[in-house]
């Protein structure tokens, strides 16, 4: 009998062994499948956030820039009760770049069919 249970103990650590490799494997698995995903979904964040940071301060300088042109050197064309005109100059040309922006980031989102699957 003591034969058997020795016996028995090194089937169940042999199963014990495999159990923790497979634990291992498929721990290892998550974490490709999980974790380096959200790595490069955090890169692609991180540089999405700083660029549009960027050209949003780089349209706010340009819009103030077109605001000064327009009303230092139009020879006075906006003076008196046309002074707000400069200012929806630039609200429509920054309302404009926007959409233009806007409208090229959902244009790159949708998905493309080609010519083959149509037919």
């Amino acid at each position: 009998m003591a034969a058997a249970s020795s016996g028995s103990g090194r089937g169940l650590g042999g199963l014990r062994q495999e159990g923790g490799e497979a634990f291992r494997l498929v721990l290892d698995y998550v974490k490709q499948e999980t974790l380096d995903p959200v790595k490069g979904l955090g890169r692609f964040i991180l540089f999405g956030v700083a660029g549009s940071v960027a050209l949003s301060l780089g349209l706010a300088v340009l819009a103030v820039g077109l605001l000064r042109l327009l009303q230092g050197e139009t020879a006075g064309a906006f003076d008196g009760n046309l002074s707000w005109i400069p200012y929806l100059i630039c609200a429509v040309v920054v309302v404009a770049v926007a959409a233009v922006a806007v409208r090229a980031i959902s244009r790159g989102q949708t998905p493309r069919t080609d010519a083959k699957e149509q037919a």
